[in-house]
């Protein structure tokens, strides 16, 4: 999400000057709610075009005064009734803007227009208002011709940028696919794009698919075989309890509670401050209500597992102000409801707080739930839906809060029949079904990003509300897609968004790849794979990998949470100009969420017994029928291998314990019950052991971690050849430059390095290089600012 930030900094200084005036604007109290006047002022009924990632046409000039024209070939004389001119739609880079000021249309059966008829002519009007992204349609007479020409007498931006050139014959777009000739052909310009076929689901913004939605009488919800704990577990010390403890800080650190629910009071009308011009304009006013969300995602998540005063009365006190800000009809967002489609208030903004506000239920909070299910009942019934896929920015990421919601404590069917008609997209479905990569990294409208998972995630939940097929298919197609093709060695997702094309297996390590959120996400959808299927030890491992590799790594110890997992150079650390810890960014957010919520990823909970995912020093005491099973686990994992875990009853059960043997383990693994080989473990797979358990009983075992060497075979350049990465155990280890050594580069090859390494006294899972003094090896979420590779070049002396 970093662009979005480039993006919207000149929207943030345009606005200025009307933050200078909201200590005096907010003091008049939002009372009563005008549906009609909301509506009309989030000019809902335009036909617009929808946000676009392919490439639109642009023809550049070296002034507003060049003139440009394009022309359509229809291949025969035709009657035309309507031209629909589509504005630029690609929110990124050059391809924006440059809507022409003066124009004209023109229709010949001459190809070089000696002889025309006018069709519109807008070159002597004081000049044509930017249309932004609203269709520019024309049908005030019917002509005959066989060539269109739209001529740009004025440029805006110094140049003609356009989405498509509609020419309607009876409802028809007849120029679908006929040729285009611009006045000053260029190498890049795309004329064809202009008569393109139409994207899956259309080029506007309204999409409303009732023939979608499944009757509700014909669902057959589907059980998880495992569920999630929500509470009873506890964390000892150890690196996953040291990060929740500088998770806690961060939060409680990093903003005043003011600052955080400072958005709330101005749509409330309540006395504020004026605004800490400290904080970053474009996360706090450009995404209102996302820095409440923010904290109440980490803080509900931490507060199940971890009891903190001050964290618990900040996170009251923000759902406090969320409801004494609320509108009588359910309605809590901190921005005006039509202010729904600006920037992405509609889809993260919205996300953010969804997610808040479930987190900071399940932590006990009272209000939180009764205020989810007021803001639903309304969301699920209100006037924009039409348009809340394709105008807010990244539409799809406001499908995910629906079908959390759904699964809440005060879930209703119709959070899942909005899902179904008005946010879900069968051809990327049936895409995804396919394995088509496609239709992630060419998605075709806003955007081609890692956060297409929030809406993949939720296919998964209408899988399992409806036990309907295609969903599984297309979020099994997914994980395939997803697996395969953009999961570099170590588990980070390495698709961003932006102009910049990830392809499928390109792995770029300086393409601000590896954002956070994206493994987030990851997390997410592989935990309800594993609690659908909890025998795939597949899916806990890419858990595993995602959160010493990417969610540890980018934490900036109590401070702050990095953006991106870089893996080459240096990390992204605070106070650089370019990089992001502190400022409420998505990736903040996310970061925060995962490390509040940690323990869950530890146990699962069974029918008749618990499964054991991850391993970590920590105790609890889970559910088992009518019963309860204690259990306390000690290890230093993962800088330590051995796993004890005692059984602490206090009346005998009986239980299925189900162990999971890593994938990476170097050979199976014997498990003993109070000290004799009970049974062993093969890799990649769970181990179940069942009896009656009592107090005093223990499993121990150790885990056979050992040195793995992967090539790096993606398309950065001056990778090309000998560089690899090492993984010890799930650990993706990094080449530091202790010494200040910027060019990693290791005198050995693939084939030897392994055994020219050797611990470290006193220093868990770091690792010397013989006849190496400036380099070693540590885990990768170790390195601070040390010059490192996670991909060193290896060669033989």
């Amino acid at each position: 999400m970093k662009n979005r930030f480039n993006f919207y900094i000149v929207r943030s200084v345009a606005a200025v000057a009307l933050l200078l005036l909201m200590p005096t604007m907010v003091q008049a109290q939002i009372v009563e709610y005008d549906e009609a006047r909301e509506i009309e002022e989030a000019e809902m009924g335009v036909e617009r075009v929808a946000r676009n990632f392919m490439k639109d046409y642009i023809s550049r000039a070296s002034s507003d005064r060049d003139e440009r024209w394009v022309q359509i070939d229809l291949g025969s004389e035709r009657d035309i009734d309507a031209i629909k001119i589509l504005p630029a739609s690609n929110i990124w880079g050059e391809r924006r803007g440059g809507f022409p000021s003066h124009f004209r249309i023109e229709v010949s059966n001459d190809p070089a227009f000696g002889e025309f008829v006018t069709y519109e002519d807008m070159t002597l009007a004081d000049g044509y208002p930017d249309p932004g992204d609203k269709v520019v349609t024309f049908a005030s007479k019917t002509v005959r011709g066989r060539y269109v020409r739209f001529t740009a007498a004025r440029l805006r931006d110094s140049k003609l940028c356009l989405t498509k050139i509609m020419v309607m014959h009876d409802g028809e777009d007849i120029a679908v696919g006929c040729p285009v000739t611009e006045s000053n052909p260029q190498a890049d310009s795309h004329p064809e794009m202009l008569t393109r076929q139409h994207r899956p689901q259309g080029e506007f913004v309204v999409t409303d698919n009732p023939a979608n939605v499944i009757p509700e009488k014909k669902w057959k919800p589907v059980k998880n075989v495992a569920e999630t704990p929500l509470k009873g577990v506890k964390m000892n010390d150890g690196l996953l309890k040291t990060v929740m403890e500088n998770n806690i800080n961060y939060l409680l650190n990093s903003f005043t509670e003011e600052q955080i629910v400072r958005n709330f009071k101005v749509k409330g009308g309540l006395p504020v401050n004026p605004f800490d011009w400290s904080l970053s304009p474009f996360w706090f006013r450009e995404l209102p209500g996302s820095e409440a969300g923010r904290f109440l995602m980490g803080a509900g998540n931490t507060l199940r597992w971890m009891e903190n005063a001050a964290l618990r009365k900040e996170m009251d006190n923000i759902v406090d102000v969320i409801d004494r800000c609320k509108e009588p009809d359910g309605y809590l967002m901190a921005f005006p409801k039509h202010r729904m489609f600006f920037g992405e208030n509609g889809a993260y903004v919205r996300s953010w707080v969804t997610h808040g506000l479930i987190d900071a239920g399940y932590a006990g909070n009272a209000k939180a739930f009764p205020l989810l299910r007021g803001f639903y009942d309304w969301f699920d019934r209100c006037a924009f839906l039409p348009e809340m896929l394709r105008r807010p920015g990244q539409g799809v990421q406001g499908t995910i809060p629906l079908t959390r919601t759904y699964f809440s404590p005060v879930g209703k069917p119709d959070d899942i029949k909005v899902v179904m008609r008005y946010f879900q997209e069968n051809y990327f479905m049936e895409g995804l079904a396919q394995r088509n990569p496609e239709v992630i990294y060419k998605y075709p409208y806003d955007r081609p990003h890692n956060y297409l998972l929030t809406s993949i995630e939720p296919y998964f939940d209408l899988y399992r509300a409806t036990g309907e097929k295609k969903y599984l298919d297309a979020v099994e197609g997914a994980w395939d897609l997803f697996h395969d093709n953009w999961e570099m060695t170590g588990g980070e997702m390495s698709i961003n968004e932006g102009t910049f094309v990830y392809e499928p297996r390109s792995y770029y390590l300086h393409q601000e790849a590896g954002e956070l959120c994206g493994n987030a996400f990851w997390i997410k959808l592989n935990q309800r794979f594993h609690n659908l299927r909890p025998e795939e030890e597949k899916y806990q491992a890419e858990i595993e990998k995602s959160i010493y590799n990417v969610a540890i790594a980018n934490q900036y110890g109590a401070e702050g949470i990095r953006y991106f997992a870089k893996l080459d150079g240096r990390k992204y650390h605070p106070h650089v100009a370019g990089t992001f810890h502190a400022m409420n960014t998505c990736c903040e957010g996310q970061g925060t969420r995962i490390y509040g919520s940690l323990p869950e990823y530890i146990f699962s909970i069974a029918r008749e017994g618990v499964y054991i995912n991850q391993y970590a020093a920590a105790e609890a005491e889970l559910p088992v029928g009518k019963k309860s099973l204690k259990l306390k686990m000690d290890t230093e994992f993962p800088y330590g291998m051995e796993v004890a875990i005692a059984v602490e009853n206090t009346e005998a059960v009986a239980a299925d314990i189900h162990l999971r043997i890593p994938s990476w383990a170097a050979h199976a693994v014997a498990v003993a019950v109070n000290g004799s080989i009970e049974a062993t473990g093969e890799p990649g797979t769970y181990l179940s052991l069942r009896r009656q358990w009592k107090a005093g009983d223990k499993i121990t075992f150790v885990l056979p971690a050992a040195f793995r060497v992967t090539k790096y075979e993606g398309k950065e350049r001056g990778f090309e050849q000998g560089h690899y990465a090492l993984e010890y155990g799930p650990i993706l280890m990094a080449a530091v430059g202790v010494k200040g050594k910027k060019q990693i580069e290791i005198a050995a090859g693939a084939q030897t390095i392994v055994a020219r390494l050797s611990p470290i006294e006193g220093q868990p899972l770091h690792f010397a290089i013989e006849g190496d003094q400036q380099i070693e090896l540590w885990p990768y979420f170790e390195v601070g600012d040390q010059p490192f590779s996670c991909f060193p070049k290896l060669s033989e002396e």
